[in-house]
Protein backbone atom coordinates (compact mmCIF):
# COMPACT_ATOMS: atom_id res chain seq x y z
CA UNK A 1 0.00 0.00 0.00
CA UNK A 2 1.40 3.39 -0.99
CA UNK A 3 2.33 5.64 1.91
CA UNK A 4 0.45 8.93 1.99
CA UNK A 5 1.41 12.19 3.63
CA UNK A 6 -0.98 14.69 5.22
CA UNK A 7 -1.08 18.17 6.67
CA UNK A 8 -3.22 17.87 9.79
CA UNK A 9 -2.57 21.08 11.72
CA UNK A 10 -1.44 24.66 11.12
CA UNK A 11 -1.05 28.12 12.62
CA UNK A 12 0.04 31.60 11.54
CA UNK A 13 1.20 34.94 12.94
CA UNK A 14 0.42 37.92 10.69
CA UNK A 15 -0.65 41.59 10.85
CA UNK A 16 -4.25 40.35 10.54
CA UNK A 17 -4.10 38.10 13.60
CA UNK A 18 -2.12 35.70 15.73
CA UNK A 19 -4.08 32.58 14.87
CA UNK A 20 -5.80 31.13 11.82
CA UNK A 21 -9.36 31.97 12.84
CA UNK A 22 -8.65 35.69 13.29
CA UNK A 23 -6.86 35.76 9.95
CA UNK A 24 -9.74 34.02 8.24
CA UNK A 25 -12.34 36.36 9.70
CA UNK A 26 -10.33 39.38 8.58
CA UNK A 27 -10.00 38.01 5.04
CA UNK A 28 -13.72 37.30 4.76
CA UNK A 29 -14.37 40.90 5.80
CA UNK A 30 -11.95 42.12 3.14
CA UNK A 31 -9.46 43.58 5.60
CA UNK A 32 -5.83 44.12 4.57
CA UNK A 33 -2.73 44.24 6.74
CA UNK A 34 -1.08 46.58 4.24
CA UNK A 35 -0.64 50.21 5.29
CA UNK A 36 1.80 53.10 5.14
CA UNK A 37 4.96 52.60 7.20
CA UNK A 38 8.14 54.61 7.58
CA UNK A 39 10.95 52.10 7.99
CA UNK A 40 14.06 53.75 6.55
CA UNK A 41 15.17 57.15 7.80
CA UNK A 42 15.17 59.97 5.24
CA UNK A 43 12.77 58.02 3.04
CA UNK A 44 9.05 58.53 2.59
CA UNK A 45 6.61 56.03 4.11
CA UNK A 46 5.59 53.24 1.78
CA UNK A 47 2.97 50.51 1.73
CA UNK A 48 3.89 47.35 3.60
CA UNK A 49 2.25 44.75 5.84
CA UNK A 50 3.89 44.82 9.28
CA UNK A 51 3.16 42.98 12.52
CA UNK A 52 2.60 45.30 15.46
CA UNK A 53 5.73 44.91 17.60
CA UNK A 54 3.96 45.85 20.83
CA UNK A 55 1.30 43.21 20.23
CA UNK A 56 3.99 40.69 19.36
CA UNK A 57 5.80 41.37 22.63
CA UNK A 58 2.55 41.15 24.60
CA UNK A 59 1.69 37.79 23.04
CA UNK A 60 5.21 36.58 23.72
CA UNK A 61 4.96 37.65 27.37
CA UNK A 62 1.82 35.53 27.66
CA UNK A 63 3.82 32.73 26.07
CA UNK A 64 6.43 33.40 28.79
CA UNK A 65 3.92 32.11 31.34
CA UNK A 66 3.62 28.80 29.51
CA UNK A 67 5.29 25.45 30.28
CA UNK A 68 8.27 26.69 28.25
CA UNK A 69 8.90 29.50 30.75
CA UNK A 70 11.86 27.77 32.39
CA UNK A 71 13.49 27.22 29.00
CA UNK A 72 12.99 30.87 28.03
CA UNK A 73 14.49 31.94 31.33
CA UNK A 74 17.49 29.66 30.84
CA UNK A 75 18.19 31.12 27.41
CA UNK A 76 17.80 34.64 28.74
CA UNK A 77 20.24 33.90 31.53
CA UNK A 78 22.69 32.70 28.90
CA UNK A 79 22.46 36.09 27.15
CA UNK A 80 20.50 34.43 24.35
CA UNK A 81 17.03 35.95 24.43
CA UNK A 82 15.00 36.33 21.29
CA UNK A 83 14.94 38.57 18.26
CA UNK A 84 11.67 39.86 16.87
CA UNK A 85 11.70 37.24 14.10
CA UNK A 86 12.44 34.42 16.53
CA UNK A 87 9.44 35.47 18.62
CA UNK A 88 7.30 35.16 15.49
CA UNK A 89 8.67 31.65 14.84
CA UNK A 90 8.13 30.52 18.43
CA UNK A 91 4.57 31.82 18.61
CA UNK A 92 3.60 30.16 15.34
CA UNK A 93 5.07 26.79 16.36
CA UNK A 94 3.92 26.72 19.98
CA UNK A 95 0.31 25.46 19.58
CA UNK A 96 1.36 22.75 17.13
CA UNK A 97 4.12 21.46 19.40
CA UNK A 98 1.65 21.37 22.28
CA UNK A 99 -0.79 19.25 20.24
CA UNK A 100 1.68 16.78 18.69
CA UNK A 101 4.49 14.72 20.18
CA UNK A 102 8.11 15.25 19.14
CA UNK A 103 9.95 11.96 18.78
CA UNK A 104 13.44 10.98 17.69
CA UNK A 105 11.98 10.59 14.19
CA UNK A 106 10.38 14.04 13.98
CA UNK A 107 11.86 16.67 11.65
CA UNK A 108 11.96 20.44 12.05
CA UNK A 109 12.10 22.26 8.71
CA UNK A 110 12.72 26.02 8.65
CA UNK A 111 11.77 28.11 5.63
CA UNK A 112 13.13 31.64 5.42
CA UNK A 113 14.71 33.91 2.84
CA UNK A 114 16.70 36.30 5.02
CA UNK A 115 16.26 35.10 8.61
CA UNK A 116 17.96 37.31 11.21
CA UNK A 117 19.68 39.49 8.63
CA UNK A 118 18.66 42.67 10.48
CA UNK A 119 21.16 41.74 13.19
CA UNK A 120 24.00 42.67 10.85
CA UNK A 121 22.99 46.30 10.91
CA UNK A 122 20.54 47.05 13.67
CA UNK A 123 22.45 46.35 16.83
CA UNK A 124 19.58 47.73 18.86
CA UNK A 125 17.60 44.61 17.97
CA UNK A 126 20.07 42.45 19.86
CA UNK A 127 18.98 41.06 23.24
CA UNK A 128 18.96 43.82 25.86
CA UNK A 129 21.06 41.70 28.17
CA UNK A 130 24.00 41.91 25.77
CA UNK A 131 26.11 44.96 26.63
CA UNK A 132 29.56 44.43 25.18
CA UNK A 133 29.83 45.46 21.56
CA UNK A 134 32.23 42.69 20.61
CA UNK A 135 29.95 40.08 22.18
CA UNK A 136 27.00 41.70 20.45
CA UNK A 137 28.72 41.42 17.09
CA UNK A 138 29.64 37.80 17.68
CA UNK A 139 26.06 36.97 18.57
CA UNK A 140 24.81 38.85 15.53
CA UNK A 141 27.16 36.97 13.23
CA UNK A 142 26.24 33.67 14.88
CA UNK A 143 22.47 33.99 14.58
CA UNK A 144 22.52 35.39 11.05
CA UNK A 145 23.55 31.90 9.92
CA UNK A 146 20.27 30.22 9.05
CA UNK A 147 21.47 26.87 10.36
CA UNK A 148 22.12 28.41 13.78
CA UNK A 149 18.71 30.09 13.81
CA UNK A 150 17.08 26.73 13.03
CA UNK A 151 19.10 24.97 15.71
CA UNK A 152 18.07 27.55 18.29
CA UNK A 153 14.40 26.84 17.56
CA UNK A 154 15.03 23.09 17.60
CA UNK A 155 16.82 23.25 20.95
CA UNK A 156 14.06 25.35 22.47
CA UNK A 157 11.31 22.86 21.64
CA UNK A 158 13.45 19.77 22.21
CA UNK A 159 13.76 18.38 18.69
CA UNK A 160 16.17 15.45 18.63
CA UNK A 161 17.00 15.57 14.92
CA UNK A 162 19.17 18.12 13.16
CA UNK A 163 16.91 20.84 11.70
CA UNK A 164 16.66 21.36 7.95
CA UNK A 165 16.76 24.81 6.33
CA UNK A 166 14.98 25.55 3.05
CA UNK A 167 16.05 28.93 1.69
CA UNK A 168 15.32 29.25 -2.02
CA UNK A 169 14.05 32.79 -2.48
CA UNK A 170 10.27 33.18 -2.58
CA UNK A 171 9.44 29.53 -3.28
CA UNK A 172 10.89 28.47 0.08
CA UNK A 173 7.55 28.08 1.87
CA UNK A 174 6.07 25.80 -0.80
CA UNK A 175 9.30 23.86 -1.16
CA UNK A 176 9.47 23.24 2.59
CA UNK A 177 6.18 21.33 2.34
CA UNK A 178 7.64 19.30 -0.52
CA UNK A 179 10.81 18.53 1.42
CA UNK A 180 8.78 17.30 4.40
CA UNK A 181 6.56 15.16 2.21
CA UNK A 182 9.40 13.54 0.30
CA UNK A 183 11.56 12.86 3.36
CA UNK A 184 8.63 11.20 5.11
CA UNK A 185 7.92 9.10 2.01
CA UNK A 186 11.60 8.13 1.89
CA UNK A 187 11.41 6.91 5.47
CA UNK A 188 13.82 9.49 6.84
CA UNK A 189 11.22 10.82 9.30
CA UNK A 190 7.79 9.81 10.58
CA UNK A 191 6.48 13.36 10.84
CA UNK A 192 7.62 16.97 10.52
CA UNK A 193 6.96 20.47 11.77
CA UNK A 194 7.47 23.07 9.06
CA UNK A 195 7.85 26.70 10.13
CA UNK A 196 8.33 29.65 7.80
CA UNK A 197 8.98 33.30 8.45
CA UNK A 198 10.56 36.56 7.34
CA UNK A 199 10.43 40.11 8.67
CA UNK A 200 10.67 43.45 6.94
CA UNK A 201 14.23 44.75 6.99
CA UNK A 202 16.12 47.61 5.42
CA UNK A 203 18.14 45.09 3.43
CA UNK A 204 15.05 43.59 1.77
CA UNK A 205 13.48 46.97 1.10
CA UNK A 206 16.67 48.30 -0.47
CA UNK A 207 16.93 45.23 -2.66
CA UNK A 208 13.44 45.54 -4.10
CA UNK A 209 13.88 49.30 -4.43
CA UNK A 210 16.93 48.69 -6.59
CA UNK A 211 14.66 46.82 -9.02
CA UNK A 212 12.09 49.65 -8.83
CA UNK A 213 9.60 46.96 -7.80
CA UNK A 214 8.03 48.61 -4.74
CA UNK A 215 4.46 49.75 -5.40
CA UNK A 216 3.23 53.26 -4.64
CA UNK A 217 -0.11 52.00 -3.27
CA UNK A 218 -1.68 48.77 -2.03
CA UNK A 219 -0.76 46.23 -4.68
CA UNK A 220 -3.14 45.02 -7.38
CA UNK A 221 -2.07 41.56 -8.61
CA UNK A 222 -2.94 40.83 -12.25
CA UNK A 223 -4.62 44.21 -12.62
CA UNK A 224 -3.99 46.51 -15.59
CA UNK A 225 -3.04 49.37 -13.26
CA UNK A 226 -0.70 47.47 -10.93
CA UNK A 227 2.62 49.16 -10.21
CA UNK A 228 4.59 46.82 -7.96
CA UNK A 229 4.78 44.81 -4.77
CA UNK A 230 4.16 45.52 -1.11
CA UNK A 231 6.64 43.91 1.27
CA UNK A 232 5.10 41.91 4.13
CA UNK A 233 6.09 39.85 7.13
CA UNK A 234 4.61 36.78 8.78
CA UNK A 235 5.35 33.45 10.37
CA UNK A 236 3.44 30.24 9.71
CA UNK A 237 3.70 26.60 10.73
CA UNK A 238 2.20 23.26 9.67
CA UNK A 239 2.35 19.72 11.02
CA UNK A 240 2.90 16.99 8.42
CA UNK A 241 2.55 13.26 9.05
CA UNK A 242 1.95 9.91 7.36
CA UNK A 243 -0.37 8.79 10.15
CA UNK A 244 -3.85 10.26 10.28
CA UNK A 245 -5.37 10.57 13.73
CA UNK A 246 -9.13 10.11 13.99
CA UNK A 247 -9.17 12.97 16.48
CA UNK A 248 -7.76 15.48 13.98
CA UNK A 249 -10.24 18.15 12.94
CA UNK A 250 -9.05 18.00 9.33
CA UNK A 251 -6.42 16.59 7.01
CA UNK A 252 -5.10 17.50 3.59
CA UNK A 253 -3.26 14.94 1.52
CA UNK A 254 -0.18 16.22 -0.34
CA UNK A 255 -0.91 14.62 -3.70
CA UNK A 256 1.92 16.05 -5.79
CA UNK A 257 4.78 18.50 -5.74
CA UNK A 258 7.54 19.82 -7.94
CA UNK A 259 10.21 22.52 -8.04
CA UNK A 260 11.85 23.57 -11.30
CA UNK A 261 14.47 26.25 -11.95
CA UNK A 262 14.27 27.72 -15.44
CA UNK A 263 17.61 29.60 -15.02
CA UNK A 264 16.16 32.50 -16.95
CA UNK A 265 17.62 35.44 -15.02
CA UNK A 266 18.83 36.41 -11.55
CA UNK A 267 15.63 38.38 -10.94
CA UNK A 268 13.44 38.22 -14.07
CA UNK A 269 10.99 35.33 -14.63
CA UNK A 270 10.89 33.33 -17.83
CA UNK A 271 8.88 35.11 -20.53
CA UNK A 272 7.43 31.75 -21.60
CA UNK A 273 6.65 30.51 -18.08
CA UNK A 274 8.72 27.36 -18.65
CA UNK A 275 9.73 26.75 -15.04
CA UNK A 276 6.30 27.31 -13.54
CA UNK A 277 4.64 25.31 -16.33
CA UNK A 278 6.96 22.36 -15.69
CA UNK A 279 6.45 22.58 -11.92
CA UNK A 280 2.67 22.55 -12.24
CA UNK A 281 2.75 19.80 -14.86
CA UNK A 282 4.95 17.57 -12.69
CA UNK A 283 2.87 18.15 -9.55
CA UNK A 284 -0.42 17.44 -11.31
CA UNK A 285 1.01 14.37 -13.05
CA UNK A 286 2.10 12.95 -9.69
CA UNK A 287 -1.32 13.82 -8.26
CA UNK A 288 -2.96 12.12 -11.27
CA UNK A 289 -5.27 15.07 -11.77
CA UNK A 290 -6.34 16.84 -14.94
CA UNK A 291 -6.80 20.61 -15.10
CA UNK A 292 -10.59 20.52 -14.75
CA UNK A 293 -10.31 18.67 -11.43
CA UNK A 294 -8.58 21.62 -9.72
CA UNK A 295 -11.11 23.64 -7.73
CA UNK A 296 -9.00 26.71 -7.20
CA UNK A 297 -5.48 28.11 -7.51
CA UNK A 298 -3.61 30.04 -4.85
CA UNK A 299 -1.12 31.81 -7.08
CA UNK A 300 2.00 33.87 -6.35
CA UNK A 301 0.68 37.12 -7.84
CA UNK A 302 3.22 39.76 -6.82
CA UNK A 303 1.64 42.60 -8.86
CA UNK A 304 4.77 43.14 -10.93
CA UNK A 305 4.39 43.19 -14.70
CA UNK A 306 6.78 40.35 -15.48
CA UNK A 307 5.70 37.97 -12.71
CA UNK A 308 1.97 38.29 -13.33
CA UNK A 309 2.43 37.91 -17.08
CA UNK A 310 4.62 34.84 -16.67
CA UNK A 311 2.06 33.19 -14.41
CA UNK A 312 -0.79 33.90 -16.82
CA UNK A 313 1.17 32.27 -19.64
CA UNK A 314 2.05 29.21 -17.54
CA UNK A 315 -1.52 28.71 -16.32
CA UNK A 316 -2.86 28.98 -19.87
CA UNK A 317 -0.27 26.47 -21.10
CA UNK A 318 -1.66 24.08 -18.47
CA UNK A 319 -5.29 24.81 -19.51
CA UNK A 320 -5.97 26.27 -16.07
CA UNK A 321 -7.18 29.67 -17.29
CA UNK A 322 -10.79 28.95 -16.27
CA UNK A 323 -10.00 27.76 -12.72
CA UNK A 324 -10.82 30.33 -9.99
CA UNK A 325 -7.58 32.00 -8.93
CA UNK A 326 -6.44 34.55 -6.40
CA UNK A 327 -3.35 36.19 -4.95
CA UNK A 328 -3.23 37.10 -1.26
CA UNK A 329 -0.47 39.70 -1.64
CA UNK A 330 -2.87 42.67 -1.27
CA UNK A 331 -3.86 41.30 2.16
CA UNK A 332 -0.46 40.25 3.49
CA UNK A 333 2.10 41.83 1.20
CA UNK A 334 4.94 39.68 -0.09
CA UNK A 335 6.21 37.77 2.97
CA UNK A 336 9.16 36.20 1.14
CA UNK A 337 10.01 32.79 2.65
CA UNK A 338 6.78 32.77 4.66
CA UNK A 339 4.44 33.58 1.77
CA UNK A 340 4.10 30.08 0.29
CA UNK A 341 3.37 28.40 3.60
CA UNK A 342 1.02 31.13 4.82
CA UNK A 343 -0.92 31.12 1.55
CA UNK A 344 -1.12 27.32 1.64
CA UNK A 345 -2.67 27.54 5.11
CA UNK A 346 -5.27 30.08 3.96
CA UNK A 347 -6.00 27.85 0.94
CA UNK A 348 -6.71 24.90 3.20
CA UNK A 349 -8.89 27.06 5.44
CA UNK A 350 -10.79 28.13 2.28
CA UNK A 351 -11.41 24.48 1.48
CA UNK A 352 -12.63 23.76 5.00
CA UNK A 353 -14.99 26.72 4.83
CA UNK A 354 -15.88 26.06 1.15
CA UNK A 355 -15.31 29.74 0.48
CA UNK A 356 -13.19 31.44 -2.17
CA UNK A 357 -11.50 34.66 -1.08
CA UNK A 358 -11.24 37.38 -3.77
CA UNK A 359 -8.00 38.70 -5.19
CA UNK A 360 -8.17 42.08 -3.49
CA UNK A 361 -7.99 45.25 -5.62
CA UNK A 362 -8.36 43.43 -8.93
CA UNK A 363 -10.51 45.39 -11.38
CA UNK A 364 -9.32 44.97 -14.96
CA UNK A 365 -7.23 42.24 -16.56
CA UNK A 366 -3.62 43.28 -16.99
CA UNK A 367 -2.16 40.15 -18.57
CA UNK A 368 -2.01 39.15 -22.22
CA UNK A 369 -3.76 35.85 -21.53
CA UNK A 370 -7.00 35.37 -19.57
CA UNK A 371 -7.29 34.26 -15.96
CA UNK A 372 -10.38 33.56 -13.86
CA UNK A 373 -9.60 36.03 -11.07
CA UNK A 374 -11.87 35.71 -8.01
CA UNK A 375 -13.58 39.08 -7.49
CA UNK A 376 -15.80 38.46 -4.44
CA UNK A 377 -16.38 35.93 -1.67
CA UNK A 378 -17.86 32.81 -3.25
CA UNK A 379 -19.37 29.71 -1.66
CA UNK A 380 -18.34 26.55 -3.49
CA UNK A 381 -17.19 23.02 -2.80
CA UNK A 382 -13.38 22.87 -2.68
CA UNK A 383 -11.53 19.56 -2.73
CA UNK A 384 -8.41 19.99 -4.87
CA UNK A 385 -6.08 22.96 -4.45
CA UNK A 386 -3.12 24.03 -6.59
CA UNK A 387 -0.61 26.27 -4.82
CA UNK A 388 2.20 27.87 -6.82
CA UNK A 389 5.18 30.13 -6.15
CA UNK A 390 7.98 31.73 -8.14
CA UNK A 391 11.09 33.63 -7.15
CA UNK A 392 14.44 35.18 -7.95
CA UNK A 393 16.99 33.03 -9.72
CA UNK A 394 14.38 31.32 -11.88
CA UNK A 395 12.93 29.11 -9.13
CA UNK A 396 9.35 27.86 -9.33
CA UNK A 397 7.35 25.43 -7.21
CA UNK A 398 3.90 23.85 -7.09
CA UNK A 399 1.98 21.54 -4.78
CA UNK A 400 -1.42 19.86 -5.12
CA UNK A 401 -3.51 19.33 -1.98
CA UNK A 402 -6.63 17.23 -1.49
CA UNK A 403 -9.15 17.84 1.29
CA UNK A 404 -9.84 14.47 2.93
Amino acid sequence: MKKEVYITDYNCITPLGFDVSSNWNALVEGKSGVGLHKIIENQKPFYASMIDSEKLDNEFNIFFDSPQKSEIQRLANDNMSFTRLEKMFLLSLKPLVERHLISEETALILSTTKGNISLLKNQETLPESVFLSNLAQKLADFFVFLSNLAQKLADFFGFQTKPIVVSNACVSGVMAISVAKNMILAGKYKDAFVVAGDEISEFVISGFNSFQAIGTKICKPYDKNRDGINIGEAAAAVYITSKRDENEKFSFKILGDSAINDANHISGPSRTGDGLFASINNAMTEAQLSAEKIDFISAHGTATIYNDEMEAIAFNRMNLQNIPLHSLKAYYGHCLGASGLLESIISMESALKNTLIPSKNFEETGTSQPLNIIRENQSTEIKYILKTASGFGGCNAAIVLEKC
